[in-house]
């Protein structure tokens, strides 16, 4: 007997269709899509690496942001770690800004400035406040995503309802200023920074 007559037989159905090859076309599918997307998790997570960010998992993110956030607020930052935010602040910079290297190493020696300054005379206030609204802050650095946020990491806060950024004096850090020092003239020197 032929494998359409016992399915006649066992089902009732006078026509026999052999499903075989659509089936496994269907399996071969599935596991093509299942490796094109594990391929692009891999590309995703290796491209995040080498722009220096952490690994990306979203629904263990979704969980622990909360956790984090209230741990950020609470914990004191280390030099070390600051560095390390300071670091992503200029990879930032240079990224959003990869067709201008010009403005990007302007940007880099404006920084640098601010903290010699800072670290050379911490006891002088103009070189520990800021105005934001200064034209060519506002366009060295005030503009670019990443730079106001590397002045924070070095002590710098928003006062007069953040018309100013300000280095109180008792929050004069040396180890940090020399930190942000070392990062600028690593991201200053190093084309692939």
């Amino acid at each position: 007997m032929k494998e359409f007559d016992f399915h006649a037989k066992r089902t009732g159905h006078t026509k026999f269709q052999d499903k075989t090859a659509e089936v496994a076309e269907e399996e071969e599918r599935r596991a093509t899509e299942k490796l094109r997307q594990q391929f692009e998790e891999i590309i995703k997570a290796e491209t995040r690496k080498l722009l220096g960010l952490p690994p990306r998992n979203p629904s263990l993110m979704k969980l622990l942001r909360p956790l984090l956030e209230e741990e950020k607020s609470s914990l004191p930052v280390s030099p070390a770690t600051k560095a390390e935010h300071m670091s992503e602040c200029l990879r930032t910079i240079k990224q959003n800004h990869m067709d201008d290297e010009a403005k990007v190493k302007n940007s880099f020696n404006t920084l640098l400035t601010y903290a010699k300054n800072v670290a050379t005379n911490p006891d002088e206030e103009k070189y520990r406040k800021i105005r934001l609204s200064n034209a060519a802050f506002h366009d060295r650095v005030g503009k670019l995503r990443g730079g106001i946020e590397f002045l924070e990491l070095c002590g710098f806060e928003k006062i007069e309802g953040g018309e100013f950024l300000y280095l109180p004096r008792e929050k004069v850090d040396m180890d940090v200023l020399y930190s942000a020092g070392h990062e600028l003239n690593s991201a200053i020197k190093n084309p692939f920074f």
